[in-house]
């Protein structure tokens, strides 16, 4: 007998929207969350449709955690050491404890590559906004501000062209020394009126109009800064199980979110697409339907 029928790895937005469907299927549904969300790190996110005014991301999280557990979801806090699969089960391994699962959900999400700088101070900038990593939820906040993207290469340059469409005054500082661009994105940086700066980019601190760091061009002071340095994916559980995965390590899923392992399903930010909250809620019901309609493939549900 196992220990439920759907176990959800990672308690944010993704996972807990599957463990709110799952839950409501009437399955036996636990989600084990290391407490990482980087939804959970949000000050307010003013994107997510259904909050004029915006929701802290935390009580965002919170209320969904609610929510799962409203309707019978188990949220244990913990981190999956070790997860196999045994025939017709998987097994989740956290320290000295282990939870079997007909079906595994992962929303395991991915850590942001941060710039060099006291983890301190880096969360007091996450807090004041002067600190962001996604233009795509909160571009709009630093409308006609002044902004530095640290980065380089073709990440750098694509971040960089999509704020122009924010703001004039736009700077893209290189994080360790000259910048790595080619010709075509020089140009295309020159014709929007982009500036570049060569790094590195070293002793951030907080100032009253922003954050201020040391350059080649010297000391500059910016309304908020953008690190543009990539993020590492979390799928090693994906993998451990053989899990397709593309890119940087994104989960391969199919368009019901099907991983390449059956029973597997993946959801948020761990699969490659919008890294945005409404996107990894979606593919959270999407894997949740999907689960439980292979289960009952499996063996009917009856009530």
């Amino acid at each position: 007998m196992t220990d439920c029928d759907a176990l959800v790895i990672g308690g944010g937005p993704a996972g807990l929207t599957a463990a709110i469907y799952l839950a409501r299927f009437h399955l036996r549904t636990i989600v084990i969350d290391a407490g990482r969300s980087r939804a959970a790190t949000i000050p307010r996110t003013r994107n997510h449709a259904g909050y004029p005014g915006g929701i802290a991301g935390a009580a965002l999280v919170a209320a969904m955690r609610d929510q799962a557990v409203e309707y019978g979801a188990t949220v244990v806090p913990a981190q999956v050491d070790v997860l196999t699969r045994d025939r017709e089960e998987f097994v989740a391994t956290s320290g000295d404890r282990q939870v079997s699962a007909r079906a595994v959900v992962l929303a395991t999400g991915v850590v942001n590559r941060r710039p060099a700088m006291p983890d301190d101070l880096h969360d007091a900038g996450l807090a004041t906004g002067t600190i962001r990593y996604c233009p795509v939820c909160d571009g709009y906040e630093v409308t006609d501000v002044r902004v530095a993207v640290i980065g380089s290469g073709s990440h750098g340059v694509r971040e960089a062209l999509f704020l122009r469409s924010f703001t004039a005054d736009l700077t893209l500082v290189a994080p360790d020394g000259r910048h790595d661009i080619g010709t075509d994105d020089r140009t295309r940086l020159a014709e929007a009126g982009v500036m570049l700066v060569d790094g590195p980019a070293a002793g951030f601190a907080l100032v009253a109009d922003g954050i201020a760091l040391d350059t080649a061009a010297g000391r500059l002071t910016f309304a908020s800064i953008y690190p543009a340095l990539g993020s590492h994916i979390r799928s090693g559980l994906a993998a451990s199980l053989g899990a397709a995965t593309v890119d940087a390590g994104c989960i391969t899923v199919d368009d019901h979110q099907r991983t390449s392992v059956p029973g597997l399903y993946a959801a948020g930010d761990v699969v490659l697409g919008l890294d945005q909250i409404s996107h990894a809620m979606g593919e959270g019901g999407v894997a949740a339907t999907t689960l439980r309609n292979d289960l009952a493939a499996q063996r009917p549900m009856l009530r």
